[in-house]
């Protein structure tokens, strides 16, 4: 399975939007993101199932692929178009119950991004690429050349995740990245859907 065009991944954060979450993804939709996860695993499954539902109605008005992280109960019984598991995900199985969907494994070392995309994922996240103010303890930046590493290792798409911006989106390009993903650059913008903008012409401009 391909991966949405344009290739950036925006992944909720509530904990970190400076607006109301939908009204986040609303403004990223109308900045030309057609790629959206909801992340949120601390929400009781009920009010995340709901929120995803939302979420899917409003995206699938801009033609966009809205995917809820780990949760694939919910993803079934809102209609998403795909999940994305944590790391040591079972791809294999996620695609058992969603044969038609796009399934992401967060991956954090070259090693473990080709044998993701090896068990079925059709894409994996690498992270941090770069030090993030998103998870500051997740551990030191895996860097350009593991990304680079991580492409040449793997049969299928790695995408970029971790403290990356529009100035440093041609790097990742270039080391073999084939999709963007961001949380934090798009929740705390004071102007989300001129921040996609941003971010989707340095893409453009590669």
């Amino acid at each position: 399975m391909k991966l949405p065009s344009p290739p950036l991944l925006v992944i909720s954060d509530r904990s970190q939007a400076m607006r109301p979450l939908l009204e986040i993804a609303e403004a990223a939709f109308r900045g030309g993101c057609r790629w959206f996860s909801l992340r949120e695993k601390d929400l009781p499954p009920e009010e995340r199932r709901e929120l995803l539902q939302t979420l899917v109605a409003l995206g699938h008005r801009f033609g966009a692929i809205v995917t809820g992280h780990e949760d694939i109960e919910a993803v079934l019984a809102t209609g998403a178009d795909g999940v994305h598991l944590p790391g040591g995900g079972d791809p294999a199985a996620a695609r058992r119950l969603l044969p038609a969907g796009l399934i992401g494994v967060s991956a954090h070392s070259p090693e473990e991004a080709a044998a993701q995309l090896e068990a079925g994922a059709d894409y994996v996240t690498l992270s941090p690429i770069f030090l993030t103010i998103s998870k500051p303890g997740y551990g030191p930046a895996v860097g350009l050349e593991a990304l680079a590493e991580a492409a040449r290792l793997s049969k299928g798409p790695v995408v970029a995740l971790g403290g990356i911006n529009d100035g440093t989106i041609a790097a990742c390009l270039a080391a073999g990245a084939r999709g963007i993903a961001v949380m934090g650059e798009v929740m705390r913008a004071a102007d989300p859907e001129a921040t996609v903008r941003r971010l989707l012409a340095a893409i453009e401009r590669k």
